[in-house]
Order: C-alpha cells, then structure tokens, then sequence
C-alpha cells in the first residue's frame, strides 16, 4: 500500500476518496527502560530502549491505518498525520495514533 504525508502522489492521480482511517497503538514503557533513559538522562547519548519502543509503536499505528484502508478498498493512504502522546498517572505509557485518507489511486 502507498503512504503519504503529502495530499497526492505525484504522477499518481486519485481517483477515489474513501474516508478517514486511523491507526493507535498504546505501549506501556517499562523499569528497565526507564532506568536505562535515566542514566542516558545524567552522561548523554541515545536511549536506545526507548527509540525501538517508539518505532514499534509507530509501526503498529501504521499497520492499523493499513488493514483500515484496505477494508474500505483503498490501495494508497494520502495527508498521514502521526501525532505522540505520554499517558498516564506517572507518563508510563507511549500511544501513537496516526491518521490519513484512504484513497484509490
């Protein structure tokens, strides 16, 4: 399946409009994460841990907004939009939606 930040692709005109999907993914980080991001936090560098659970996360939004826009017929997901968020008591949970307009190009 094409997907697209951009309204179109180029070369590509749309021929269908099939309506908005959206993917969300909810991925609760864990002690060892932290501890890990904590120490990177006081002598620097990439928290690893915390970048493969973003992706993974990221990843499964995607997915979703995918299987979305194949139910409704759609072979492109055009305007995507991926936005983060920490929730929670204590900010231990990662959600990333993402959203987009399914379309037949």
């Amino acid at each position: 399946m094409l997907m697209s930040t951009t309204p179109t692709f180029e070369g590509r005109p749309i021929k269908q409009y099939l309506g908005v999907v959206n993917g969300e993914s909810i991925i609760g980080a864990n002690i060892f994460k932290d501890m890990f991001a904590a120490v990177r936090n006081v002598v620097g560098g990439r928290a690893g841990a915390y970048e493969r659970t973003l992706a993974d996360a990221r990843e499964i939004a995607m997915r979703e907004a995918q299987e979305a826009a194949q139910k409704l017929g759609a072979n492109a997901i055009v305007g995507i939009d991926v936005d983060y968020e920490v929730l929670g008591a204590d900010n231990g949970m990662l959600m990333v939606c993402v959203s987009g307009t399914a379309v037949v190009v």
